[in-house]
């Protein structure tokens, strides 16, 4: 019975296969938008016969948009590829390195858990020319360089995986039409920003909706606030230092950019509701003012994912829209972009992984996911126009445009730290504890960590 079932498992691998290379999205040489020059050199690389499992976080639509990126690797090198995402991911992987079998290529969303598998020797570096190659080739490269270079088992650095699929956090949303009523305009710089965010009080408006509420995860928006003030107030090494306690959680520079992110959240004529409502709007409500009569509020900080929680029918573009949430003039530290993205690693190195990886390198690895949906890439190689959403065009350009990338702070902290104490320090700050005492208690519990 068992050796049937395996027998069958065979054959519906071999079939899927087929269906990836035969069931090609968009036909090659047909679309001027993609890069075909890339296909074709793919094809002089032949590896018939050859397999390549490929384990990370991405179920059901994204799974599909994956494998149709993976069916043109397929279609052109004859290899056989199985990517078997989805949940439980992360437990999964490490179940199966410590068993000995580990995928070919794993797609790892968190640098920390790419980080532990380098130090323990269970991923192989890249090139050396791969670190080249990423700061020639992508906006900010210097930041996805050092976002994905890790001491390995030897206490050597070296790059070990490259990024691809990013999401964008440093966006303001706004209502095209209240803006046009009212006479505002878009903020080039913090100063800007800050600048209109008083013209709107004194018009007798109420600029911000900020809710951090989230059931147990109550407090994470705001984290993300006071690390975009981390990258707007201080140099990128700064935030590094940061996020792995080489600087401390209650540094002035940290004390300062909590308060900066106070100015907007601690102000009752600031904040729909007052600032005594931060703490407790759930972050899922809290655009929902933009689009009430008269607006409860005219701007909103949040991700790329937030318009889900927007009205139904809010047609992002027209109904609603975005700007980069601006950087000070007075700094010079250039444009910074705070998000998060997926890494691809080789966790059991072949001649086929290391061709999959060189593959992620070409523009029509990016653009065939670009033309479809909820995809943005840092690749300055890509044709923009590939882009199937104008909303995405535009975040993509902010990548572009990037000077800096950092990833979440909170989610490169310690558990107890990103996921605990900086959520609920957030929430006694917008209820009006002192920025310094709360920095002071997150010190405190990071420094009894083991």
């Amino acid at each position: 019975m068992k050796s049937k079932f395996f027998a069958s498992a065979a054959v519906l691998a071999l079939l899927s296969g087929a269906v990836q290379a035969q069931d090609l999205k968009f036909a090659p040489g047909e679309d001027a938008r993609f890069s075909w020059d890339s296909y074709e050199a793919l094809k002089s690389v032949d590896l018939k016969g050859q397999s390549l499992k490929i384990d990370g976080p991405w179920g059901g639509v994204d799974k599909e948009l994956f494998n149709s990126v993976i069916a043109y690797f397929v279609a052109a090198t004859g290899a056989d590829v199985e990517y078997t995402g989805g949940d439980g991911f992360e437990q999964r992987v490490m179940i199966d390195v410590e068993a000995g079998s580990p995928p070919g290529i794993a797609v790892i969303p968190q640098p920390g858990l790419a980080a532990d598998l380098a130090k323990r020797g269970k991923l192989t570096a890249l090139p050396e020319s791969t670190a080249d190659w990423v700061k020639e080739n992508y906006a900010a490269g210097q930041s996805w360089v050092d976002l994905a270079t890790f001491p390995g088992a030897d206490g050597k650095k070296a790059l070990y995986g490259l990024f691809y699929k990013v999401d964008v956090k440093s966006l303001v949303w706004y209502v095209p039409e209240n803006f046009e009523d009212a006479g505002y305009k878009v903020p080039q710089t913090m100063e800007d920003l800050k600048a209109l965010t008083e013209q709107i009080a004194a018009d007798g408006g109420t600029p911000w909706c900020i809710g951090l509420g989230s059931g147990p995860a109550t407090g994470w928006p705001a984290t993300d606030w006071v690390e975009d003030m981390m990258l707007r107030n201080n140099p990128p090494a700064d935030y590094d230092a940061w996020v792995t306690n080489d600087m401390k959680f209650d540094d002035p520079r940290v004390v300062a950019a909590i308060e900066d992110f106070g100015w907007f959240a601690r102000n009752d004529a600031f904040v729909a509701g007052g600032a005594g409502a931060v703490g407790s709007t759930d972050f899922r409500d809290s655009p929902k003012g933009l689009f009430s009569s008269p607006p409860a509020c005219y701007l909103h900080r949040q991700a790329s994912f937030i318009p889900s929680f927007f009205p139904e029918g809010t047609v992002v573009g027209q109904d609603a829209d975005f700007f980069y949430f601006p950087a000070y003039a007075d700094k010079n530290l250039g444009k910074p972009v705070l998000g998060a993205g997926t890494l691809f690693v080789i966790t059991k190195d072949s001649p086929v992984a290391q061709a999959f990886m060189k593959y992620l390198e070409s523009p029509l690895a990016h653009e065939i996911w670009m033309a479809q949906k909820g995809f943005l890439t840092p690749h300055k190689g890509v044709n923009p126009d590939a882009y199937g959403d104008p909303t995405l065009k535009k975040m993509g350009g902010i990548l572009l445009n990037a000077d800096t990338f950092r990833f979440d702070g909170s989610d490169l902290m310690p558990g107890a730290i990103g996921a605990g104490v900086f959520w609920t320090g957030m929430v006694d700050y917008t209820s009006g504890k002192d920025a310094a005492a709360v920095a002071t208690d997150i010190q405190r519990t990071w420094d009894s960590l083991k």
